[in-house]
């Protein structure tokens, strides 16, 4: 028995599961259209949004949220409930968007044979980005740096659109040099044809004087203007400790990490440091931080991307000091975030 009580207009969906046998014969993006059309039949049907209100919170036109309401009814998830797994996804993701003040929340369903994969929430954010590259109107994307935002990157379609600008808000640079192995401007920009604009400075600058001489020249002026017209910043969230990525990774020396931990340090994005209420620590190590300061986006246009286990103590930080306005996450991170 159905709760259908009339099939939304523009046009019927090819099912997925009949076309290709079954949802273990789907690639993963079909997987996730499927997932995207479940969390729209969610709103649609128990939530009673609109389809307009549907195509502002997915990020996708009126149409298109038709389309994915059309598709949820040919694939058969709507019955007395969701019967897709991620209806429970869809649930976790309002809460969190309601209970933690976000603007825009998504969880997607989790691996309990890899809990800390980030493949699932790489597609998600991949689907996100490209919801504003589609744009046929000139757009300033922001990215921070990162092993889940390159996995992003990597799922992100092929196209050509050379209208856009994508800059980053964080030196591409290790101390000694070398070029980061987790930058994404650059792989993204080359993926979609876009405008590139890295930031050519080390992420930890020697000397403060030495910062200030870098900033003051143009190619940095520019940057910190493409930021601040940036309509959206993709970012991810790292913990503060031994061993984790800015401190494995070489970014930062043992005499900076122990520093940071005494100023009660959490979390980072992008560099900058923050302690569990969220507030962003001022420190010798911010002083020479090359990072574009977070402060210089739009306001309500940040949206991490992170997960796992040992992130939660950090993500949850940002989300009491709200330094983001969106998150993209999976299952097992998202109840731990609402009983943090």
């Amino acid at each position: 028995m159905s709760i259908i009580s009339e099939r939304p207009e523009g046009g019927e969906e090819q099912p997925l599961r009949a076309a290709r046998g079954g949802r273990n014969g789907l690639t993963q993006r079909q997987q996730r259209r499927l997932d995207l059309a479940a969390r729209a039949a969610w709103l649609y049907y128990v939530a009673g949004k609109t389809q307009d209100e549907i195509a502002a919170r997915l990020n996708v036109s009126r149409p298109g949220a038709q389309r994915l309401v059309s598709l949820a009814v040919a694939e058969g998830l709507i019955k007395f409930r969701i019967d897709h797994p991620i209806a429970a996804c869809v649930e976790l993701s309002e809460r969190l968007r309601v209970e933690r003040g976000l603007d825009y929340c998504e969880v997607v369903p989790g691996d309990p044979d890899s809990p800390d994969g980030v493949t699932g929430i790489a597609v998600c954010a991949a689907e996100r980005i490209e919801s504003y590259l589609s744009s046929r109107v000139p757009t300033v994307m922001a990215f921070g740096t990162g092993r889940t935002l390159r996995a992003a990157v990597a799922q992100v379609t092929a196209m050509d659109n050379p209208q856009h600008k994508i800059v980053s808000l964080v030196g591409n640079l290790t101390r000694d040099g070398r070029a980061s192995p987790y930058d994404v401007v650059m792989r993204l920009a080359d993926r979609v044809g876009a405008q590139c604009y890295p930031l050519p400075t080390p992420v930890v600058i020697e000397t403060a004087e030495a910062k200030a001489l870098l900033q003051a020249q143009r190619p940095f002026q520019t940057i910190r203007g493409l930021v601040s017209a940036a309509r959206v910043a993709f970012v991810g969230v790292g913990g503060v400790g031994w061993n984790e990525p800015l401190h494995k990774d070489g970014f930062v020396t043992d005499e900076e990490l122990a520093a940071l931990l005494e100023h009660q340090a959490v979390g980072e994005i992008c560099g900058w440091a923050f302690d569990a209420e969220g507030r962003l620590i001022r420190s010798p190590l911010s002083e020479r931080l090359g990072a574009v300061p977070l402060s210089l986006l739009p306001e309500r246009s940040i949206v991490a991307v992170a997960c796992g286990r040992a992130k939660v103590p950090a993500i949850a930080a940002a989300l009491r000091g709200r330094l983001i306005a969106g998150l993209i996450t999976d299952e097992a991170t998202a109840h731990a975030l609402l009983a943090a």
